[in-house]
């Protein structure tokens, strides 16, 4: 019997760019917790390299940071397996150039998703230089990072 296959979570974005490091920092945040059964990776968010990364798992978890209507700090979740990312949310012209909704739309014409891809996304304030959150999205950190353990635990089931 083979061990069963990890959940892969990755944390987008740059640490240099401000409320763009929030999924960095959820990554790091669930590396510091006892799961042996997850592997976190921190990635620029390239969509070429995420479609290579997310073949790793069959149960992937992608956190970045967003631009949006709502609220600096607000949560969204997106099953990319059954909707698309809304390109409001997901710029084309992300920090990362072609980012995650790209990724993902290339990945479903490629037939090559993960069979499990759950997006969360983390509305930010501030995209410019610097380092540090903005007050507003700081709390997001622990509250994505404990949805996707409960995620997790969902999908051993």
């Amino acid at each position: 019997m083979s061990p069963p296959t990890p959940t892969l979570v990755i944390g987008i974005g740059h640490e240099w760019r401000g409320d763009d490091a929030a999924a960095l920092l959820v990554a790091r945040h669930l590396r510091e917790q006892d799961c042996p059964q997850v592997l976190v990776r921190e990635m620029s968010g390239n969509a070429a390299d995420l479609l290579n990364t997310w073949q790793e798992a069959a149960a992937v978890m992608v956190v970045d940071a967003i631009h949006g209507p709502a609220a600096p700090g607000t949560i969204y979740r997106f099953d990319a397996q059954s909707e698309p990312l809304p390109a409001d949310l997901f710029p084309a012209c992300s920090t990362h150039a072609w980012g995650v909704a790209e990724a993902v739309a290339l990945g479903r014409i490629l037939q090559c998703l993960p069979p499990t891809l759950i997006i969360y996304g983390i509305v930010g304030q501030n995209f410019g230089l610097g380092t540090g959150l903005s007050p507003p999205v700081a709390p997001a950190i622990p509250e994505v990072a404990q949805r996707i353990l409960k995620e997790i635990e969902y999908l051993k089931r």
